[in-house]
């Protein structure tokens, strides 16, 4: 894809690249300095890590700013697109990924793990699975040239959605899967991750719509996106290096985890894709839905599992292998797309 067809930055471009080196250096620095690796875990009030949640806010709130509530008014615009997005992340997907976890972890893989394990990686698999992308969205359709005014809409909804959903499907599932939920810790992780950076780049949102220049939006995006991408690639970088002891001495554990994994990203990808092409949804609309079902709002994932069970939690292991898959994965879907083009309308 030339330059005249992708406006990406070099940070898209080699997205995959920066993502591998930061996980390397976070592996390899918690394994020489696991002391300050502690001491950074350590920094936390009411099971919240303030390091994580502070670089959270800054990988999240710049991209949050995009989102244009105002944009609902044309949720009735091209509806096939947004029922396949909102069926696939709502109804479709939490649901798959607790019954592969329980599949892979109670059955499949039960000789292999500890009991009390297995629950907690079942669990950070459910919360990937009931956090659909907000941010990285973006990426995904601008490097498949999607639709992106209804790209926005549909992340518009979604976050909406996110607000009222997340923390009661979390709890049906978790509670299925005989994991005791934390009510108040969870609470207050949609709190602290989804109202609070949305409220506040819907503020932001308005004051800079205020001043009649909508070209300021993106000119104020554009000035955080430095913050933002450095938000994301330190947070990788903690996470594995607060995951490297386990990462170095059982790697066999990381395959085990992505194993189920892959399985829900290529097979949630089929459904939403194979369903649009079905109903002859337009190309631009077919396939941001389907890449924004596939993709996970790691962050979110991240820190709730960090909140409820702990930095060093088979949970929290399990959503820093989603972040080790998630790039990949979304790269190779995205190249298929953009090979199937043809087969769908304009």
């Amino acid at each position: 894809m030339n330059d005249n067809t992708s406006p990406m930055g070099i940070f898209e471009r080699y997205l995959s690249l920066w993502v591998a080196l930061c996980i390397t250096a976070g592996v390899l620095l918690g394994t020489l300095f696991p002391a300050a690796f502690q001491r950074i875990a350590d920094m936390q009030i009411a099971s919240v890590n303030l390091v994580v949640a502070v670089l959270i806010w800054i990988m999240i709130y710049p991209m949050m700013v995009n989102v244009d509530f105002a944009s609902l008014r044309d949720v009735g615009r091209k509806p096939k697109g947004l029922c396949i997005t909102l069926v696939v992340n709502w109804l479709i997907k939490p649901f798959t990924m607790a019954a592969l976890g329980v599949l892979f972890f109670e059955h499949l893989f039960a000789d292999l793990v500890a009991p009390e394990s297995a629950r907690e990686y079942i669990a950070g698999m459910i919360l990937l699975g009931v956090a659909p992308c907000t941010a990285m969205v973006f990426v995904w359709s601008q490097l498949v040239r999607g639709d992106a005014n209804y790209t926005l809409v549909q992340v518009s909804v979604n976050d909406l959605i996110m607000v009222f959903a997340f923390a009661p499907i979390t709890a049906l599932l978790l509670g299925v899967t005989d994991i005791v939920v934390p009510w108040a810790t969870l609470l207050l992780s949609v709190l602290l991750y989804v109202l609070i950076p949305l409220a506040a780049a819907y503020v932001t949102r308005k004051r800079l719509d205020a001043t009649g220049h909508r070209e300021r939006i993106a000119e104020f995006t554009a000035a955080l996106k430095p913050w933002s991408v450095m938000g994301l690639l330190t947070t990788v970088i903690l996470l594995f290096g607060f995951q490297a002891t386990t990462i170095v001495e059982q790697p066999l554990l990381i395959v085990l985890i992505a194993v189920p994994l892959l399985i829900q990203s290529y097979g949630i990808f089929a459904v939403a894709y194979a369903w649009a092409w079905l109903w002859r949804v337009p190309f631009s609309t077919a396939a941001p839905a389907a890449l924004i079902g596939t993709s996970n709002f790691f962050e979110l994932a991240v820190a709730v599992a960090i909140s409820l069970f702990g930095l060093n939690s088979g949970a929290a292991l399990a959503t820093v292998v989603g972040v080790l898959v998630e790039v990949p994965v979304m790269l190779s879907l995205v190249a298929l797309a953009n090979r199937t083009r043809g087969h769908f309308p304009n």
